[in-house]
């Protein structure tokens, strides 16, 4: 009988005894406030993070006038980006207010029509833009064109020095601009940045 038994053993042997299972680590018990101090952290890192862009990369700006209408009007924000930028024709820019004593202590904000090495042309007639003998397509203007008033803002051409560029506002009929003998092609140094995004109001909220 024995025999048999050992023959049984051998052919179904005996299953091992399962493991038992391994105990779950202990959560510790976060402190009181934990949770609001992590918080805080976050919301400081956010801020100081904004911080750091805004004053090295971007900065908030409001226009100053119509002579951007209705592109961008009077009293909107947007932001204006400088990291890296470097100006081309049909960006609009913001200069700073140290760019001509004629416009007094503000900034100009106006849109790129050339850059340096290019010449610029009028023709009045037509109210046509022509750079480097191309006439532009302009569809955000606000209106046709007309010679102005002003015998300072009547010159009809202009060459670019390297380094500088000519703006003109998108309401030409109502803008100070390059056309002006007081401003004319603006050193490059005088760019605070292109403007990328218009933020207030929020009807006006979209791309630039």
């Amino acid at each position: 009988m024995a025999d048999d038994l050992d023959f049984l053993r051998e052919e179904f042997p005996e299953e091992p005894e399962p493991a038992p299972a391994p105990e779950e680590p202990k959560k510790e018990k976060r402190r009181p406030g934990a949770d609001l101090f992590d918080l805080v952290q976050m919301l400081m890192g956010c801020v100081l993070a904004a911080i750091i862009i805004f004053n090295g990369c971007a900065r908030v700006t409001r226009v100053d006038g119509g002579s951007m209408d209705n592109t961008l009007e009077n009293g909107e924000l947007m932001i204006i980006w400088s990291l890296g930028y470097h100006p081309k024709a049909g960006d609009i820019v913001v200069f700073n207010k140290k760019s001509t004593d004629f416009f007094g202590d503000r900034a100009l904000v106006k849109r790129v029509i050339a850059t340096g090495g290019q010449r610029v042309e009028i023709d009045y007639t037509t109210g046509t833009v022509y750079v480097d003998g191309l006439a532009l397509d302009e569809p955000y203007i606000k209106e046709p064109m007309y010679l102005p008033a002003d015998p300072l803002e009547q010159a009809t051409s202009w060459e670019v020095p390297e380094g500088s560029v000519f703006v003109m506002g998108d309401n030409r009929n109502n803008s100070s601009d390059g056309r002006h003998s007081a401003l004319g092609p603006i050193d490059e140094s005088y760019i605070l940045g292109r403007a990328v995004l218009a933020v207030w109001p929020v009807s006006r909220l979209g791309l630039l």
